[in-house]
């Protein structure tokens, strides 16, 4: 049975015989009664297989390719000669090319030539193949010499270099021996390519002058013989001809090809050099070669002041790094990661910002990791405009699932990453869409039957929402119901890793999706799924996606802090992970005065587009207090963010980016000052009055500059204090309770009066107010994951278990590292509560004799989530979190 792809090349080839000029994926979907959008998949697949080449303009033109006679294989590739062949032929290397060419056929014996270029730019390769080009075009014999001689390699004895070159009579001098014949007789009817020709000494280049002027020679110690050859001389130099060589030979070489350095060429023909050099390894390993998408960016940008020979030298060391580890460690497969490249490679990674238009119009959204083996084609193509077209984001989503679940991710991180990736996604497939398509030329493309509802639900949007729809999603959602309503009639799954965002964030517009889906349903006779009515909701969602030129008129991001680069070092990383230069970073040194910090922040804002808004994001102390004297200072709408993390400032610059307003941004609880929850202390004694009363005063003299509010309490009462505790948590954050007794009160952190006697007390509270905000982000980003853990307080449970674990074991870890370790424990936690199998511990029972003490330790701090929570924490789910312990902290001394 044919298959359907075969069937489309057939058809191809069936139509180019009558239309050389090419045909569209239209005409041939109608040839063959396909959908329009299907034949695209094939085509593409075809294009990719090199059966078929691609025509621009619009509609892109298909033609095939047709089958080379000569060589009797059948290949469908079309014999190129070996200058054609070299990598940057129609770009960089086009007029050295060219040049190359024209020296070699030049009648009646060619031109001498003389090759330019810094070291490792390839003069001896590009040499190499005007050689064989020279047999290929019939100017020399196939058998014909090709004699390599590097003028550096006797540099320090000029005697015998000119004898190498030249040949040499017995007793001309010290060392010559015998007669010998030179290298320029030996390459007679060939090429002899002198590279470094700037250490052949003056006297040498006085003969091979005489030989280019007269065509003969005379050996050294022969003056009266001559030598008659037919030879053409290929020469290179890195350095400046005019300084270096006489003027009386440098003159007689009439053809002089400067070839460009890396740096001048195109970030294509790196990669294709990259290609190149990890092909030939691959070949000399015998095994295919993976490489991460990161490293391979390192490549395609670091700085390589050897150029070519320097690139193929830092990947063969890549490689042979990679198999070591693949032999070693008996990995799966073969892998070049950032750990295997050479540090100065890895560098490059950081140029990513400055180079990322152009590494995305080459690389775009390929997969995370790129195979390279010897017999196949790369995993990676490189990306043409009109390749993307007919594509659609259901594959590209089908793709990364499979991608990442042969990698060993779970849904649930596949997910994760997805919820990022589709944002750009979606964007990238609007304008490429709006790029090379109109609206008045979609009847050729889309049906009929499309256009009119697309119409009709646009209108209808508009009057709903009351939002303006441009043509840009217009065209966007005529592509997207012409591929979504095949998918549906072919049973095909629609997986929309956002839905849950679009449900929550867009919720006019996913009820206005509902309601035309059903549209869709009677016109089509199709059902549509809820996955499908979230991506129809983005369409209307107008501000999920923004065009980035748009970028002055967003919210503005301003981190300052105190510091010599405290809030600089923060947005250099939040920036390099943006890959924008967005967010703006303002240190505020601890000698310098509030009142002089606040002018340099207040210049930066009215200098800046800040029409929609400002978020100041500090850390402490007077800063919190900028926002809202800014505010009404300059009439600019400013929020404060205080305490943020990296990852605070990461979050809020890429909805900004995304386009999201402040309200979304910042949720709508922080803009609204009655709602948000003010940090609270309470200082207990048993009645309230006599110490904590004293206590409190010397509070507010001490934190006074710190946004919380302190209020005193009394042990014995009425109701328990528990009851009034918990009570009191419905309108604050609890930061912790201060007493001359220990109390324990659902995980709120105590602190003894002595500290506040001592003066620790506001390091203390700084340190729990970062926890504090840090828990809530931690909360925030898990909520929407967790299926059966809804209660926030699970994150302070787990905070004050692995505190008393710290306390017990006289251990420490970082912040970071603790964050990771509450949110691992939440996870485990909720599947365990939905019976979900725990992963079995490698060498569970040596471990737990090892470590029998610390393994009881946390089995007993444990109890009390594990009783609150009702679930069965086993052995091997303890023994993850001692290893996580044991493996990221360091002894309290």
């Amino acid at each position: 049975m044919v298959k359907r792809v075969d069937k489309v090349y057939n058809t191809v080839v069936k139509l180019t015989k009558t239309n050389e000029i090419g045909v569209s994926a239209l005409e041939i979907a109608k040839e063959l009664g396909l959908e329009r959008s299907t034949t695209s998949r094939y085509l593409n697949e075809l294009y990719r297989d090199s059966k078929i080449e691609k025509v621009g303009g619009r509609p892109v033109l298909f033609k095939a390719k047709i089958p080379n006679k000569d060589n009797g294989v059948g290949t469908f590739t079309k014999k190129m000669n070996s200058l054609d062949k070299m990598i940057g032929a129609k770009e960089s290397l086009n007029l050295p090319m060219e040049k190359a060419k024209a020296a070699i056929i030049y009648p009646p014996r060619g031109l001498h030539t003389l090759l330019l270029g810094e070291t490792g730019v390839g003069k001896s390769l590009f040499a190499e193949q005007m050689y064989e080009y020279a047999k290929e075009v019939n100017i020399i014999r196939g058998d014909a010499p090709f004699i390599r001689f590097n003028c550096a390699d006797y540099v320090n004895n000029p005697n015998l270099l000119t004898a190498q070159l030249f040949g040499v009579k017995k007793g001309t001098f010290t060392g010559a021996d015998s007669d010998r014949e030179g290298l320029l007789k030996k390459a007679h009817n060939g090429i002899l390519f002198l590279d470094e020709i700037h250490r052949l000494p003056p006297e040498g280049q006085e003969i091979l002058f005489l030989y280019m002027d007269k065509g003969y020679f005379s050996p050294l110690g022969e003056t009266g013989k001559t030598v008659h050859v037919n030879v053409r001389i290929i020469a290179a130099t890195t350095e400046n001809p005019e300084s270096f060589l006489l003027q009386t030979f440098f003159r007689r070489i009439p053809m002089v090809i400067s070839l460009p350095s890396l740096k001048e060429r195109t970030l294509k023909e790196r990669y294709k050099l990259i290609e190149t050099f990890i092909k030939e390894e691959s070949r000399r390993l015998g095994d295919d070669i993976y490489i991460s998408k990161n490293s391979l960016i390192s490549y395609l940008l670091y700085d390589c002041p050897n150029n070519i020979g320097q690139l193929k030298s830092d990947i063969q060391l890549s490689c042979a790094k990679a198999f070591l580890n693949y032999k070693a460690n008996l990995n799966s497969v073969l892998m070049i990661t950032q750990s295997e490249i050479p540090n100065h490679v890895r560098k490059g990674l950081l140029l990513l910002q400055e180079h990322r238009y152009d590494v995305d119009e080459l690389i775009g959204m390929t997969e995370d990791i790129l195979k390279f083996s010897e017999t196949l084609e790369p995993t990676l193509k490189l990306i043409h405009e009109e390749e993307k077209i007919g594509e659609d984001f259901y594959s590209t989503i089908e793709g990364k699932i499979k991608s990442y679940k042969r990698k060993g991710l779970d849904d649930r991180e596949i997910s994760e990453i997805l919820n990022i990736d589709i944002e750009s996604h979606f964007q990238r497939y609007l304008g490429e869409i709006s790029r090379y398509y109109k609206k008045d030329g979609l009847k050729n493309i889309i049906s009929k039957e499309i256009m009119d509802i697309v119409d009709e639900i646009l209108l209808l949007a508009k009057q709903v929402l009351n939002k303006e729809y441009d043509e840009r999603i217009y065209l966007g959602l005529s592509f997207h119901l012409e591929r979504s309503i095949e998918r549906i009639k072919k049973g095909e799954r629609i997986y929309n890793p956002k839905l849950n965002f679009i449900r929550i964030n867009y919720e006019n517009e996913f009820i206005y999706a509902m309601k035309i889906a059903k549209i869709i349903d009677s016109k089509f006779n199709v059902e549509i799924p809820v996955d499908e009515i979230g991506y129809l909701a983005m369409f209307f969602a107008t501000d999920f996606f923004k065009d980035k030129k748009e970028m002055e008129s967003y919210v503005r991001i301003m981190v300052i802090m105190h510091g010599k680069s405290t809030a600089s070092s923060m947005v250099e990383v939040v920036n390099s992970l943006l890959g924008l230069d967005f967010v703006i970073g303002l240190d505020m040194p601890l000698s310098m005065k509030p009142q002089k910090m606040y002018e340099v922040v207040k210049e930066k804002i009215v200098n800046m587009n800040g029409d929609k808004g400002v978020i100041l994001m500090v850390d402490m102390g007077s800063l919190t207090n900028f926002g809202s004297m800014l505010a009404e200072e300059t009439g600019i709408k400013i929020r404060t963010v205080d305490m943020v993390t990296t990852s605070m400032v990461l979050d809020a610059g890429r909805k900004s980016v995304l386009g999201y307003s402040m309200e979304e941004i910042l949720g709508k609880e922080r803009l609204d000052k009655e709602i948000y929850k003010r940090n609270l202390i309470l200082v207990a004694c048993f009645t309230g009055d006599g110490l904590a009363r004293k206590v409190k005063e010397m509070l507010v003299n001490i934190l006074g500059s710190l946004d919380l509010k302190i209020e005193t309490i009394n042990i014995i009462g009425s109701s328990s204090l528990e009851d009034r505790v918990s009570k009191m948590k419905e309108d604050y954050n609890i930061l912790a309770i201060i007493s001359s007794m220990e109390i324990d009160i659902g995980g709120i952190p105590f602190i003894s009066v002595m500290d506040v006697f001592s003066g620790k007390i506001k390091g203390i509270l700084n340190r729990l107010m970062v926890e504090k905000r840090s828990h809530n982000g931690v909360w925030e980003s898990l909520k929407e994951h967790l299926v059966y853990l809804k209660d926030e307080l699970i994150i302070e449970e787990v905070n004050t278990f692995i505190d008393q674990v710290e306390k017990k074991l006289d251990l420490k870890v970082s912040d970071e590292v603790k964050t990771g370790m509450i949110m691992h424990i939440c996870f485990m936690m909720d599947n365990l509560k939905g019976e979900k199998k725990t992963k079995e511990f490698a060498n569970l029972l040596e471990f737990i004799d090892e470590y029998s003490s610390e393994f009881l330790t946390v089995q007993n701090e444990i109890e009390n989530i594990r009783r609150h929570y009702n679930v069965d924490i086993g052995e091997n789910d303890i023994a993850y979190i001692l290893k996580m312990f044991i493996e990221n902290s360091k002894t309290v001394q």
